[in-house]
């Protein structure tokens, strides 16, 4: 609803800061939440947020906090139209992420600042409320995708891509840690041979992490004869090669794997960069992260189920 009152943290997240920030604007300059109720901590009500944004805003173009705390409580109308209206309008300071909603804008605010810290909080968050398919699908990837189409356009903010992609890397690394996987380690993770994008391979780790999944992951530029021979030590059910680009998506690999002694029960070609009609008979592609998930699940419970090792 748009008059509703949001707390500390919903706040933080839109804005794409940390909660630290925010205490630290209600301290030293006056911008806290105003809506209190007796009995219940006290929220932000839709001007609250608007003088922040406002803060954030001219903060960001150089502004000291003092002076722009003073704007934002003086003329938050107008100073809203002029900085943050503006900015939208020339699109030269945003990142697009499509429908996604403010949580995904917040992030993608806190990214143009090179705020790892507000990056990192907001994606913990995510993936402790929603879970890691859900974070990858409607936060990660709209924002990952607008910085991408920003850099097409432009040949800029590489800087941005890597502090991102990196606070993303060290999340799902931690939720993977968290995981309650048991059993044998019986999916494989691997990129294609010369493939260095593996962010989301790191997210379908997490995924099978949090589903209680055991997985061994191989990373990035796996040679053929490294994969082959990674297959015919460890005898996995299921390997999940990951192609981001035609490039590095050769077929020959697929049907490589196929022909081990010990050949796997599922060979999965995840990612864009395999073509469907190009594919070895018998190599599945999943369409998506729940795909992949779902099929992986298959695998092992169907192991289970038949008391295999």
């Amino acid at each position: 609803m748009a008059d509703e009152a949001l707390s500390a943290g919903a706040v933080a997240r839109r804005l794409g800061v940390a909660v630290t920030t925010l205490r630290t604007w209600h301290q030293r300059y006056g911008l806290g939440p105003s809506q209190h109720i007796p009995g219940h901590h006290r929220r932000y009500t839709p001007a609250d947020l608007t003088r922040l944004e406002i803060m954030l805003r001219l903060t960001a173009e150089g502004i000291t906090p003092a002076e722009a705390a003073r704007w934002a409580k003086q003329s938050p109308g107008v100073e809203l139209r002029l900085h943050v209206g503006a900015g939208r309008a020339g699109g030269g300071q945003t990142i697009s992420v499509g429908r996604a909603g403010p949580v995904a804008r917040g992030l993608a605010r806190a990214a143009m600042r090179l705020d790892s810290a507000a990056i990192s909080e907001t994606i913990a968050n995510a993936l402790a409320t929603d879970g890691v398919v859900a974070t990858w699908d409607g936060l990660l990837r709209p924002v990952l995708a607008g910085i991408g189409e920003r850099h097409a356009a432009t040949a800029g903010l590489i800087e941005v891509e890597h502090l991102v992609s990196r606070c993303v890397s060290e999340a799902f690394a931690t939720a993977a840690r968290s995981g309650t996987a048991t059993g044998p380690a019986r999916i494989l993770l691997s990129c294609a041979d010369e493939e260095q994008h593996t962010l989301p391979l790191e997210a379908l780790a997490a995924a099978l992490a949090e589903a209680g999944v055991a997985y061994r992951m191989l990373g990035a530029r796996v040679p053929v004869a490294a994969l082959i021979e990674a297959v015919n030590r460890t005898g996995p059910a299921a390997v999940v090669v990951w192609s981001h680009t035609r490039v590095t998506a050769d077929p020959g690999q697929l049907s490589a794997l196929l022909g081990v002694p010990r050949r796997p029960l599922l060979v999965l070609a995840a990612g864009p960069g395999w073509r469907a009609d190009t594919l070895p008979a018998g190599v599945v592609r999943p369409v998506d992260l729940s795909e992949a998930i779902s099929l992986a699940l298959a695998v092992r419970n169907s192991l289970e189920q038949s008391g295999g090792d």
